[in-house]
């Protein structure tokens, strides 16, 4: 081309997550089944909605007002809900003009990040999920900027790390918390929040806050919302429900705004967000409605329990099988349905592998294998092809640690046990085998 057509932030656009899939795919077509353990979609893994649930869903097909446009901030009535719900904890305060839907969280990221200065910068949690850390390092043209978090010290974060990351790099404008956290599976304490803000509030910051699995949470664990902790710090929360409904394909997500007037910056960020929204008209509208009426529904909390219990159930069971291999370390995860093991150090190196006796398996693997590639992702292509589980390499998640990310939500009993036995198998056979 006569002139270059993509600017140097592209190359941070990768998405190991579903990026594997392709690979998993050669496999299937060579007629294996796959253990799909790459992506946090319930319904792909054997979860139903409730019948109850269905039947509101359908109800709203019947009505007229289902099939125009809504507001281009949503619908109305859904916004005062939601306004309702957060203002009950007795927190930041909003009203419903503080709050703009999206097509999904990927959507209300994308423009969070798109319209911030190359040289403003938000800092992330290391391992990083990747819509955001990816974001951030495209709309930068740079590496994501990243605190740790400590698997040693139950996956929280390392705040000595992120103040001085704050405090000595004047380009850092906020602070990114998941919380409960992808990929570790880690609930923010209340006092680790509340040190957050307070990181925010001494250099001038605002806070993005993904709350996408608040309610996902299990082992006696209690979740703490931005709004309960944000006092006057400028702030967004990102919300949605395809985790906990499940209907991850409504592609239905919202960002709350807390004190827009805090900041004039800040204000205006959140203006040119839903101006960007208003551009497409608006976002889905059945899902929308949907939300007060299921939320509402008497049998919501229960089904909201029973479903948090039987995630518990599954974490209590991944300590069971694994708690006795060797060569990794993990926590015991509390909110959402992901775990992440870490390979301990030392463990892996450049010899290792696992048998494969289909030659065209070991031919598919050979074209995936790169020179110098992290190790971790190298035994992730191996399982893959040797025991055609799909899991995520961590360094992949913006990480320098080596390990993966596995879920918690597969219903079958007898799929759940087949593919955690063959992880275990990889495992071991791989580090065993030089």
């Amino acid at each position: 081309m006569r002139q270059k057509l993509l600017r140097d932030g592209a190359s941070e656009l990768s998405y190991e997550i579903r990026g594997i899939v392709r690979k998993a795919e050669q496999i299937e077509a060579l007629g294996y089944p796959i253990f799909w353990e790459n992506i946090g979609d319930p319904i792909q893994k054997n979860r139903k909605l409730p019948e109850w649930m269905k039947s509101v869903i359908s109800g709203l097909l019947h009505e007229d007002d289902t099939y125009s446009y809504s507001h281009s901030k949503g619908v109305l009535q859904t916004r005062q809900f939601l306004a309702e719900l957060n203002n009950q904890r007795k927190g930041a305060q909003i009203s419903p003009q503080d709050i703009t839907f999206f097509n999904g969280l990927g959507d209300a990221i994308q423009k969070i990040y798109q319209y911030l200065l190359p040289t403003s910068r938000v800092i992330g949690p290391s391992p990083a999920y990747s819509t955001h850390s990816s974001a951030e390092a495209g709309h930068a043209n740079h590496h994501p900027i990243t605190y740790k978090l400590d698997p040693e010290n139950s996956w929280y974060p390392d705040m000595d790390d992120l103040y001085q990351k704050v405090k000595y790099n004047p380009s850092v404008v906020g602070i990114l918390i998941i919380n409960p956290d992808n990929p570790t599976g880690m609930v923010y304490p209340k006092e680790i929040l509340e040190r957050m803000v307070d990181i925010a509030r001494e250099f001038g910051l605002f806070i993005i806050c993904d709350e996408i699995y608040m309610n996902i949470i299990y082992n006696g664990a209690k979740t703490v919302t931005l709004a309960e902790v944000i006092g006057d710090v400028p702030g967004i929360s990102l919300k949605g429900i395809s985790k906990e409904f499940p209907w991850p394909g409504a592609r239905c997500g919202w960002a709350e705004y807390y004190n827009q007037q805090a900041d004039a910056e800040f204000a205006r960020l959140c203006q040119t967000i839903d101006n960007a929204k208003m551009i497409e008209v608006s976002s889905t509208k059945l899902p929308q409605k949907a939300i007060p009426k299921i939320m509402q529904d008497e049998r919501y909390p229960d089904f909201i329990k029973e479903t948090n219990e039987h995630i518990g159930s599954r974490s209590a069971y991944l300590n069971e099988i694994f708690g006795d291999v060797p060569y990794i370390t993990f926590n015991q995860t509390n909110g959402a349905f992901y775990n992440t093991m870490i390979f301990k150090p030392g463990v892996l190196n450049e010899n290792q592998k696992l048998e494969i006796s289909d030659p065209k398996l070991a031919q598919l693997l050979d074209k995936w294998l790169e020179p110098g590639m992290p190790l971790d992702k190298k035994f992730v292509y191996y399982l893959l092809a040797a025991k055609q589980v799909c899991i995520v390499p961590i360094s992949s998640f913006c990480s320098d640690l080596l390990g993966f990310r596995i879920t918690l939500l597969e219903e079958n009993d007898e799929i759940r046990k087949e593919t955690f036995k063959r992880i275990k198998e990889g495992i071991m056979e791989f580090c065993e085998s030089a």
